[in-house]
């Protein structure tokens, strides 16, 4: 038993390969399995205390050829399935699919998988490999699922983005090995080639060009039964369902011209297309292994994510009065604990500083490249790096409930359906395939009537030049670069329609507080009442509201750290609710508030009147009155910019608010919006919304993720302002990473850059067809010009696509 398990997987009892580092402990003892897929079964059946499950079976399965009904019930058990369940009740899941090869396979398992009862949606991303579902627990299982996936000729597991990026490279290292092979087969197969194009009538003795023809048909042997395994493997999983994908014409033209040119190197009559049929397999893996390469970009990202958070931290058990650290696993951390930071280290959960500064790298959270500095009292999410100095926090949340695994979870729902541009072009592959092969057969009887001798290659040709690669790898290939490099500058996009609609868009409606402005007071204006200096001034006021959580209190103090190199503390602080703070000073008594607050202490003055719409706090000591501070929230820097750069498309800018219409239309007008409404509920924005709606306008609705909920759900489009909790609790289809909200102006941009490339690649696929298969129906393209031309094809494509990986640089 121990021989057998040292060479088949201990899950799926399938042959381990070489050089396998797929493990799992079970009984203290490592066991080899075959694949990243049994090994996030494995995993998710010992984590679960199911282990009896190895324990107690009584035979290795044989194999994924054959259903595992007791390991894929497994994810049927109340501790398994649980990590299936939504907040709504329902089954929801991710998964990881293996061995995707174009859109057909996206139509045969989502076809597959709707004929099952009580599933409510499924959908798969041919770029990403990802396959969503939703289901009625009370109609369907998960082994349902993974069982109907199975029998179409696909393995599906739980999506893991570490292990989904170990596949991908697997399948590329794969592809490499077989694309290397077929290209030397092609190289030397051209070696004899040549000689018979070049050579004329009569210049090569019929021994000789039979012994080249022999050469040949060994040396394309290899390319056949290796490199073009996986066609002919899809292919006839394809037909087994009784479906027409697109290695169905690949494979039936690969072995044509193979089958054909081997019967004429037997009978020594006719024709071969040894060399055709090399540079087609070669050209057609050339094609798909940069498909797999943009692939993996693609999911580069969310992998990085998950090898963000630390799987360790150092936790200072009794501080303060010991600083002794402990290295426990970062799992473990709960909140109220202290841990050490040193730089160079990632913050292992969400945090607040509780002793020292530093600056911190959060651009793989926000996208922001600067670091940032962060002083005690600061919030840090986990994820970001810790740069400068060693820093002493507190845990605010557990790791699996921090800012990067909220972001880690929205980023493995997102890319999930289809815009119904993409649907448009899986719809005409999934029917030009059937097509394609009637008119093969047309051209194969019409050649045959008129000349017989042509028939053959020229039905090769047509197989071969009109495979529709390029059609179906046009929209996701490019859906796929745009959102990563969206991803990359701080923008998630949730939902599939996202970029297609901001294309369109014709109206941009923003909410007020937290989008168009910080969301938070700001000191605007420090007015002087004595020969105090602003810097003094500012360093009192921080250090009596040091202590406080009010607004006014946080904008007091950054403006300080801002504006003071002096750092002053405070002593005897007392709070005064709704009227202010009284402390000592450098011995000195002040008082910090509102003007009738700090004038019992500072004496009556005739004081400067109060602008509108502005917070006022007055600084004071003992007869003496110092300083007024005006606060107010303060537009974001980059909003004049991004009202003007939607306003110079054409479009029209929107503020809605339900703040005060004089504080609304002030904004607005500062911002030269187009229309602004204040004191407006939520009901009264979603009507305002709609009504644009019925009018025909397309509208992107921009706003802080939670609040405005419904209207979010209504707009065409929607962005959210996300951070913290705000992450997890979006309603909208697209979250805007950091506060700046010159990334909506990208992500624009981005959308327009997309939706050139596609309509590009589905022109260029679309004109492609109409020449090229009449051209080889009428016998004017020869095998090898067909395989050339539509590898060339399906290679432009992508190629075309992976453009839109450059970030271009700002403006």
């Amino acid at each position: 038993m121990n021989a057998i398990l040292e060479t088949l997987c201990f899950h799926c009892g399938l042959p381990v390969p070489v050089g396998s580092h797929w493990r799992v402990r079970i009984d203290d003892v490592e066991q080899p399995l075959c694949c990243p897929g049994c090994e996030a079964v494995a995993y998710a059946i010992v984590d679960n205390g199911l282990t009896d499950y190895y324990r107690n079976r009584q035979t290795l399965p044989k194999g994924v050829a054959e259903p595992i009904p007791d390991a894929l019930t497994l994810y049927d058990t109340p501790e398994l399935s649980a990590q299936f369940t939504n907040s709504e009740g329902g089954g929801e899941a991710t998964l990881s699919v293996e061995g995707i090869r174009c859109a057909a396979c996206v139509w045969l398992i989502e076809r597959r998988l709707s004929q099952l009862p009580g599933l409510q949606a499924a959908d798969l991303n041919v770029a990403t490999e990802k396959l969503q579902v939703r289901w009625d627990t009370s109609k369907c299982k998960p082994s349902d699922i993974l069982q109907a996936v199975r029998e179409v000729g696909y393995v599906a597991y739980p999506f893991d983005p570490i292990q989904h990026g170990e596949l991908l490279r697997k399948n590329s290292r794969a592809m490499f090995k077989r694309l290397f092979v077929a290209g030397l087969s092609m190289m030397q197969v051209m070696m004899y080639a040549v000689p018979v194009y070049t050579a004329g009538a009569g210049d090569i003795e019929p021994d000789m060009e039979q012994l080249m023809r022999w050469a040949s048909f060994w040396l394309t042997v290899p390319a056949i039964f290796y490199s073009s395994h996986p066609f002919f493997k899809g292919a006839w999983a394809d037909l087994k369902q009784r479906a027409l994908g697109m290695d169905v014409p690949v494979a039936i033209g690969i072995a044509a011209a193979f089958i054909g040119s081997t019967w004429s190197t037997l009978t020594g009559e006719g024709d071969v297309y040894f060399d055709s049929v090399t540079m087609f397999i070669f050209l057609l893996l050339a094609s798909r292994y940069l498909e797999l390469t943009a692939r993996r970009k693609a999911a580069g990202a969310l992998e990085n994510m998950q090898h963000a958070l630390p799987d360790s931290a150092w936790l200072l058990n009794s501080f303060p009065s010991s600083r002794d650290a402990q290295r426990v696993p970062a799992v473990t951390l709960r909140p109220g604990d202290i841990v050490l930071v040193k730089p160079g280290e990632a913050i292992p959960a969400d945090s607040v500083i509780a002793e020292g500064e530093t600056t911190v790298d959060l651009s793989l959270l926000t996208g922001e490249s600067q670091p940032q500095p962060r002083g005690a009292g600061e919030p840090v999410a986990g994820g970001a790096v810790n740069i400068s100095q060693p820093v002493v926090l507190r845990v605010e949340k557990v790791a699996k409930d921090s800012t990067l695994s909220a972001l880690i979870r929205l980023i493995e729902r997102a890319g999930q359906g289809k815009p119904k541009i993409s649907q448009w072009a899986d719809r005409v592959a999934a029917g030009f395939v059937g097509t394609l092969l009637l008119l093969a057969l047309g051209v194969l009887a019409f050649w045959g009537w008129h000349d017989a001798s042509r028939a053959w290659p020229i039905a090769i040709a047509v197989l071969v030049v009109s495979c529709p690669c390029a059609l179906s790898l046009a929209t996701p290939s490019a859906l796929a670069a745009a959102t990563d490099r969206l991803l990359r500058q701080g923008v998630l996009v949730m939902q599939p329609h996202v970029l297609e609609t901001l294309h369109r868009a014709t109206h941009v409606v923003f909410d007020k507080t937290g989008t168009l402005t910080e969301g938070k007071p700001g000191l605007s204006q420090l007015t002087l009442l004595s020969e105090m200096s602003e810097e003094t001034a500012l360093s009192i006021a921080a250090a009596l509201e040091a202590g406080s959580a009010h607004p006014l209190s946080q904008g007091l103090r950054v403006a300080a750290k801002e504006h003071a190199s002096t750092v002053r503390f405070a002593e005897s602080v007392t709070h005064y609710p709704g009227q202010g703070l009284e402390g000592q000073v450098d011995g000195q008594s002040y008082r910090i508030g509102s003007a009738s607050f700090v004038a019992a202490l500072a004496g009556e003055l005739t004081l400067p009147q109060e602008p509108r719409q502005v917070s006022c706090v007055y600084l004071g000591s003992e007869q003496r009155w110092h300083a007024r501070f005006e606060l107010t929230d303060r537009l974001k820097a980059d909003a004049l910019q991004t009202v003007r750069y939607f306003k110079s498309r054409g479009m029209s800018t929107i503020l809605l608010s339900g703040d005060a219409p004089v504080i609304v239309n002030q904004v607005a007008s500062s911002l030269s919006m187009d229309a602004a409404q204040g004191g407006m509920l939520p009901q009264q924005k979603l009507d305002y919304v709609l009504g644009l709606q019925r009018e025909g306008a397309v509208v992107v609705m921009v706003g802080d993720g939670i609040n405005d909920a419904a209207v979010l759900r209504a707009a065409d489009v929607s962005f959210a302002m996300g951070s913290g909790a705000a992450l997890a609790q979006s309603h909208a289809d697209a979250v805007l990473l950091s506060a700046k909200l010159s990334l909506l102006t990208q992500a624009a941009d981005a959308a327009s850059s997309c939706m050139r490339v596609i309509r590009q690649n589905l022109a260029w696929a679309t004109v492609y067809n109409l020449v090229a298969i009449p051209a080889a129906a009428w016998g004017l393209l020869a095998p090898w010009m067909a395989a050339l031309g539509m590898s060339v094809s399906s290679a432009l494509v992508v190629a075309n696509a992976l453009r839109l990986e450059r970030v271009p640089a700002s403006r």
